[in-house]
């Protein structure tokens, strides 16, 4: 005898962003487990041992937003990671004298126990997903079997799309290696630009209202802004002197075809859903483009400029200036930020300018972080 039964879980199957699909597990295990009040995602960087805020679903609004700690500080979660067993804490309020401000920020918009689980994939730990409840001592073994099924599930989910994403910019990286040895740029110039980049977005975030998924998305595309210089040739990028006219014009044409070589790639790897691919699209092909109009390839102006692209080009611009090339000896970060202001309003969006000199401790992190030697 046949049955019906709808699949709780079907809008997983669409075409949507990994916030959609985090909110529908959340709806689902709040179906069997009303009390789970929020459930996070905490991307971990390697290189610079941040764990940042990523997605998250909860009743209320989210109490960590474009928030970033690292992991070293918390001696809890490092527990979570070198055993690669959950947390559980049933009474956050223990914790109420923390000097966290993840902690002071979970009490205070009343959460009162949490559960913690690492994602790990093929021995790659990524990040962790947090289960939070507004009630003390609801994580029983029971709930925690149940919830650690959900979150593998979303950390599954995380890993997938992560992973598409990887396959695109390793794709992309590996093209432009191939001009590595044409192009003086090296590897840690986009290491650094990317997390330029990434500095910025976070401060214009109140203002744009970007959200997490935004900063982390233009954080691993800025990176691929180049991708058109592969079919620019070597007479022309080499050139030590003046591009005449004619060459200027075939220089011009690496944005455009920066963005047809990514549509291209995303048609043929069967990527065109992951998230932000617009993003992406506008990175290759407005990162020339400047507020007064002056830039290419279509000479948009001001706020016509889409704000990815202009935050791109302050963070291209500013490690151009301070990285040693063949053909140039590197600016110290002083000079580069008074050039930056000079061309403030000019070449560069004044907020995107502001947004990066006001972290000047970060830039000098990173820059000690990605440091160049003498093999680039």
């Amino acid at each position: 005898m046949m049955s019906q039964h709808k699949d709780s879980l079907t809008s997983l199957n669409k075409k949507t962003s990994i916030a959609s699909k985090l909110k529908a597990l959340h709806h689902t295990t709040k179906q069997h487990h009303p009390f789970i009040s929020r459930v996070a995602v905490a991307l971990y960087d390697h290189d610079t041992d941040l764990l940042k805020t990523f997605i998250s679903s909860s009743d209320n609004q989210t109490p960590l937003a474009n928030y970033q700690a690292k992991l070293s500080d918390t001696e809890s979660l490092q527990e979570v990671i070198k055993n690669a067993d959950p947390r559980v804490i049933n009474d956050l309020s223990t914790l109420k004298h923390s000097d966290k401000a993840h902690t002071k920020a979970l009490l205070d918009a009343g959460y009162l126990s949490s559960y913690t689980l690492p994602m790990i994939f093929n021995d790659h730990f990524f990040g962790f997903v947090f289960f939070n409840a507004g009630e003390k001592d609801v994580f029983t073994e029971h709930v925690m079997v149940e919830l650690d099924m959900i979150g593998h599930m979303i950390g599954l989910l995380i890993y997938n799309e992560r992973s598409s994403i990887r396959t695109l910019v390793a794709t992309v990286k590996s093209a432009l290696d191939m001009t590595h040895s044409r192009d003086p740029e090296t590897a840690y110039h986009l290491e650094r630009m990317s997390r330029y980049t990434r500095l910025i977005a976070k401060a214009l975030a109140d203002r744009y209202g970007f959200d997490d998924q935004y900063i982390e998305h233009i954080y691993l595309f800025a990176p691929l802004h180049d991708l058109g210089k592969i079919k620019v040739p070597d007479r022309i990028l080499l050139k030590p002197d003046k591009l005449t006219r004619e060459e200027f014009s075939i220089m011009k044409s690496h944005p455009q075809d920066g963005r047809d070589l990514i549509d291209s790639l995303l048609e043929n790897y069967g990527l065109n859903g992951i998230g932000h691919v617009d993003m992406l699209r506008n990175i290759a092909n407005y990162h020339h483009e400047f507020i007064d109009g002056s830039g290419y390839p279509e000479g948009l102006a001001g706020e016509d400029i889409p704000i990815e692209a202009r935050i791109v080009t302050v963070a291209d611009v500013f490690d151009a200036l301070t990285s040693e090339r063949p053909y140039k000896k590197a600016w110290n970060n002083e000079a580069a930020y008074q050039k930056l202001r000079e061309l403030s309003g000019i070449q560069f969006d004044p907020q995107c300018v502001e947004a990066l000199l006001a972290h000047t401790d970060e830039i000098e992190e990173i820059q000690r972080t990605f440091v160049e030697n003498d093999y680039g």
